[in-house]
């Protein structure tokens, strides 16, 4: 083998070593901290959300609203019936 194949051969592996290496510690962070996150995602249609509700009290909106809804509108709860 000639030396310049040789130092081809070398800077490939050095390369190869130093990319998986960056990519390890890259990959690492962002999974490590996806994994211990206390973040917690669930879905919108099972939970009530914070803070005060303000009931759309337009006539188009209105005019499609069941009355159980609206019930639970004036009452100041977050609708849970369509």
């Amino acid at each position: 083998m000639n030396v310049a194949r040789k130092w081809v051969l070398i800077i490939v592996a050095a390369g190869s070593i130093v990319g998986g290496a960056l990519g390890g510690a890259v990959l690492s962070a962002t999974t490590g901290n996806a994994a211990t996150s206390n973040t917690t995602t669930t879905n919108s249609s099972s939970t009530t959300p914070s803070g005060t509700f303000k009931p759309n009290e337009s006539a188009a909106h209105e005019a499609g609203e069941s009355a159980a809804r609206e019930a639970q509108e004036d009452a100041g709860q977050f609708p849970t019936v369509p």
